[in-house]
């Protein structure tokens, strides 16, 4: 189910009922009034809507919403977007041993911007899409990672090219992510780049997730672990690890989590799990690490119980390609001069 935004709600049913924002917003208020307070300015919009024969739930989920109104858990959420960047395909292998890709992009409106996960057969769509083309996603679902939102493309999905009366404007198109340097950072800093050298590395550490949704769960009081609908379940382990990072100003500690820590490593999920019984072995990953050049986006924080600032890493480019890098610097420097 998606959440609408009061500020759409409104607008609406402005477009439906073709009526002034003051008239809207005063029935809304009159409906508070009427029944004393008792209902929210949404639940009261919802009921001026319903008395104005429109179906908010229904129109919205025909319709194309705006990336800020997309709610974590939404299914079938379709959005018009301009895309910013996209990303190699990966290779993988599932439980099963049978071979997976995973694709992904970014599309912006003027609301904001988020990340589209394609998976196997959808993947062969990235071949057919570039940079800065308006596409618009139907029937997708949403996911959170790294309290991010992600939309995720299902069986049912589709990509539409160039849909047709849809215009997109996006600030700073170009710029996905605003490059700077450690010791520039300030927390709540977000959608940030780095690049930087590895110059310290921490044991991976592991956790239980229900091996159907990926979700940490934890043992209940009969020592078993169980899923959202009680069934018990055997869980499967995801890892995160630190590692110290320094791009010559300064040095931060990067937080890695499931996915990116997969991508960091070039491993699947199978391996990384397997360095939870045979933790020597994660010593020759160590070793590749140290000293490796890599480029991170992500969002800094403060830790106020160590009094210091880390960085949350939610894309990984392990391999950062040295003429795109020394382009970003001569770029740089002309703006410096």
């Amino acid at each position: 189910m998606m959440r609408i935004p009061f500020e759409s709600i409104v607008e609406r049913i402005q477009q439906h009922a073709n009526l002034p924002l003051e008239e809207v917003n005063a029935r809304i208020k009159a409906k508070m009034d009427q029944l004393s307070g008792l209902i929210s300015k949404e639940g009261a919009a919802h009921i001026i809507a319903n008395e104005i024969g429109m179906n908010l739930l229904e129109a919205a989920s025909k319709a194309c919403c705006k990336i800020k109104e997309i709610a974590k858990g939404s299914n079938l959420v379709s959005i018009n977007g301009r895309i910013i960047s996209i990303y190699d395909i990966r290779e993988f292998q599932r439980k099963d041993g049978t071979p997976g890709k995973v694709g992904s992009l970014f599309v912006a409106d003027e609301t904001g911007r988020i990340r589209v996960t394609l998976w196997n057969d959808h993947t062969a769509k990235l071949a057919d899409l570039h940079e800065n083309e308006i596409v618009q996603i139907r029937d997708a679902f949403v996911k959170e990672n790294n309290s991010a939102l992600e939309l995720h493309l299902s069986s049912r999905s589709e990509i539409i090219k160039n849909p047709e009366g849809v215009q997109i404007q996006v600030a700073n198109m170009n710029q996905q992510a605003q490059r700077k340097s450690i010791s520039s950072l300030s927390a709540n800093d977000a959608n940030i780049e780095l690049l930087g050298t590895i110059v310290q590395i921490f044991d991976p550490r592991y956790y239980e997730v229900d091996p159907q949704t990926g979700k940490r769960i934890r043992p209940r009081e009969d020592n078993k672990f169980y899923d959202q609908a009680g069934k018990e379940i055997k869980p499967e382990y995801a890892a995160v690890m630190n590692a110290l990072l320094d791009d010559g100003t300064d040095t931060i500690r990067v937080v890695f989590f499931q996915n990116q820590l997969v991508n960091l490593l070039k491993i699947n999920k199978d391996a990384l799990a397997a360095y939870k019984d045979n933790p020597a072995e994660f010593q020759n990953a160590r070793e590749e690490l140290l000293g490796k050049i890599i480029k991170i986006v992500g969002k800094a924080s403060k830790n106020e119980m160590f009094d210091r600032m880390e960085f949350i890493s939610q894309l990984v480019f392990p391999d950062p390609s040295p003429d795109e890098e020394l382009r970003k610097i001569a770029e740089q420097s002309k703006i410096i001069e």
